[in-house]
């Protein structure tokens, strides 16, 4: 019987790669002696908020999400990152594996929304692994689960988040319109003789504060 233990050594960000993705360098180690033919990977990253302080302007910043300060003691729990796997190669004593993590920008993404809310310091992570692991036993081939307790938590600098979003999204973004709200916006740019939707929004939210 296997008996394997995960920790994660880093989070990198993919600067080559053709959308935002991070990769977790993964500690396995199998503590039996056996020798493991591959592991079919599967990872359900958690983001877990109430591991870390914040400041006032990150408080603003996640407002949306979890309300004002005197409901996070009920609001900041546990939430769904992402689901992702990776084949391991086979090893013996303990290995390294590299499991990609595809990211988004979006906004509409609860995740994205709140790492883009922090400032600095860490965005606190686990890992909960599960998937097949294929070893040699006495009888010959054998199959087994990955048990279901099998975790590793992480703490992931905020600035290795911004810098995966500065590699792809260099000074700018973009956030998800309704068809009608660009229409709208296109309309209001070339009312007012603006060179770029940029620009109309910019003066909406100017024109909203002044009326304040």
């Amino acid at each position: 019987m296997t008996s394997l233990d995960f920790s994660v050594d880093n989070v990198e960000v993919e600067p080559y790669a053709v959308t935002p993705n991070l990769t977790v360098r993964l500690r396995m180690s199998e503590t039996t002696g056996v020798t493991v033919r591959a592991v079919a990977l599967r990872a359900q990253v958690r983001i877990e908020p109430h591991r870390r302080p914040y400041s006032d302007a990150e408080g603003e910043a996640l407002h949306d999400l979890f309300g004002p300060r005197e409901r996070w003691s009920s609001t900041l729990r546990t939430f769904l990152w992402m689901e992702c796997s990776t084949v391991v190669q086979g090893f013996t004593g303990a290995t390294v594996a590299a499991l990609p993590m595809a990211c988004t920008y979006d906004f509409s993404v609860t995740a994205s929304k709140y790492m883009h809310g922090l400032r600095d310091g860490i965005i606190p992570i686990v890992l909960l692994l599960s998937g097949t692991v294929f070893t040699d036993g006495p009888r010959g081939f054998s199959v087994q689960q990955i048990p279901w307790d099998r975790s590793a938590a992480y703490e992931l600098p905020v600035d290795v988040w911004k810098l995966l979003m500065a590699t792809h999204y260099p000074a700018s973004g973009w956030v998800r319109l309704d068809h009608e709200t660009i229409a709208d916006l296109v309309r209001f740019k070339a009312a007012h003789g603006l060179t770029d939707l940029d620009s109309a929004v910019r003066q909406l939210l100017t024109a909203s504060q002044v009326q304040r």
